[in-house]
């Protein structure tokens, strides 16, 4: 029997995703073994301090502070780390040292990823990272490989558990955002701060890795339009239950015309991260608590859905360990290692040649002919009514009534539906413009 190449694989990071990741490559070292071709050797794990108590029990000889010696002497790295340096350093070392590297570190393949693969492509190594987009699902993978020989068109995504957590308990249970917000912390959904989650900072970064790989073009965290869910309250909640809708956060990108931007004609693609409505019967309608989905429409394949679990450190690890095997058995057969393609070079369109609905929540007296102003509006900026309720209210002190009128426009471009909603401001018979959110799926 041919003896088994062993392969050095250095882990830089032991927190809850790198402890499950150093635990499984020790416990099921012959199956991976078996899986890869070699065998596959956990030489050492950086960390900042070995002392550190870890759920883990793992050995204390493997523990270090030294990640750059540990680097260069890996054929196999796992960057768990987090952050943009020292992560950013340590994998252009291995790199350029031939190792292949698998990272979860979504920021910094949204803010460096070209320059990640460029050195990738010079050493011939691979670079992967599906841990970096919702957790265990295969998503990045099935996009780079099953529907390589498809055109992807459009990808929505509920990337976020913490937010997804959050805005399922406000529709579920009628809490107010800082009620649900404080439940996801105590429950562990959600960090001390919170900002990079619900500022939408964390979607838009995956956002941007999506995009790149469905649409051939290296798109940057610059380029995806970025609203948080810090504004949506009970009432938006409420509104959109009661209009058949549920609240998401979704991360979407999408193939558009370029005609009427500054892009130069052909095609571009809109990558944007927004709270959204979305019709109940949609498939991302029931993705709930700290779940993930992500919804791909192709040309060819049609819709598909991947959902499951988005982060944990067992889940996660599946998706780090699923890279590691691809990577190995690249070193064991020899090649170049497999990389991301560039080829489409489409244009990133600005938020204003999204094509998208809008729900619009008015507060307007209530009085003759104010229902035909509204929609001799809509028409003059070339938006189109979809549904338009009204509920009356009268006020208790004042006895005076008003109406609280609820619309949801046919698909626009976004300049021309913002333009709508500044040019209803200023009519003399609104109150209020209660709420303003996008519509999805219908």
């Amino acid at each position: 029997m041919t003896e088994l190449r062993t392969l050095k694989v250095a882990l830089l990071g032991c927190g809850n995703v790198g402890a499950q990741v150093a635990r499984i490559l020790i416990e099921d070292a012959d199956t991976l073994a078996a899986r890869t071709g070699a065998k596959l050797q956990l030489s050492g794990i950086a960390v900042r301090n070995v002392n550190a108590p870890r759920d883990v029990d793992l050995p204390q000889e493997l523990f270090t502070t030294d990640a750059e010696t540990l680097v260069k002497d890996a054929d196999l790295v796992i960057e768990l780390m987090g952050g943009i340096e020292p992560a950013r350093t340590l994998i252009l070392s291995a790199l350029r040292n031939g190792a292949c590297v698998v990272t979860g570190n979504k920021a910094l393949v949204a803010q460096d990823g070209p320059t990640l693969h460029e050195e990738a492509d010079k050493a011939g190594v691979q670079l992967s990272y599906e841990a970096a987009v919702a957790g265990a699902i295969p998503i990045l993978r099935p996009i780079r490989d099953s529907l390589a020989g498809d055109r992807i068109t459009r990808v929505l995504g509920i990337v976020n558990g913490t937010t997804n957590f959050i805005l399922d308990q406000m529709d579920t249970t009628g809490a107010q955002f800082a009620d649900a917000l404080a439940e996801a912390q105590r429950l562990g959904y959600a960090e001390a701060d919170p900002t990079a989650d619900v500022e939408g900072h964390d979607a838009a970064a995956k956002a941007a890795i999506l995009a790149s790989l469905s649409f051939h073009t290296r798109f940057a965290l610059e380029n995806v339009h970025c609203e948080g869910i810090t504004s949506v309250t009970a009432a938006d909640i409420a509104a959109a239950k009661d209009a058949g809708f549920v609240i998401k956060l979704l991360a979407i990108a999408e193939k558009l015309p370029a005609a009427g931007t500054d892009a130069d004609g052909g095609e571009g693609v809109s990558v944007r991260v927004h709270p959204t409505l979305l019709p109940r019967e949609h498939p991302l309608a029931a993705v709930h608590g700290a779940f993930n989905a992500v919804f791909i429409e192709a040309e060819n394949a049609g819709e598909l859905m991947f959902y499951g679990q988005g982060a944990g450190g067992t889940p996660t690890a599946s998706a780090v360990l699923g890279d590691l095997v691809s990577a190995a058995r690249s070193l064991v057969l020899g090649g170049p290692g497999r990389t991301e393609t560039t080829t489409g070079q489409v244009s990133a369109l600005p938020i204003d040649a999204a094509v998208t609905s809008y729900y619009i929540g008015l507060d307007v007296a209530d009085q003759p002919g104010v229902l035909a102003r509204i929609a001799q509006l809509f028409a003059e900026h070339g938006v189109s009514i979809e549904i338009m309720r009204q509920t009356i209210h009268r006020d208790a002190e004042s006895n005076v009534e008003s109406a609280e009128l609820r619309i949801v426009t046919h698909r626009a471009s976004e300049a021309a539906l913002a333009a709508t909603v500044e040019a209803v401001k200023g009519l003399d018979v609104i109150n209020s413009v209660t709420s303003v959110l996008r519509v999805e799926g219908v």
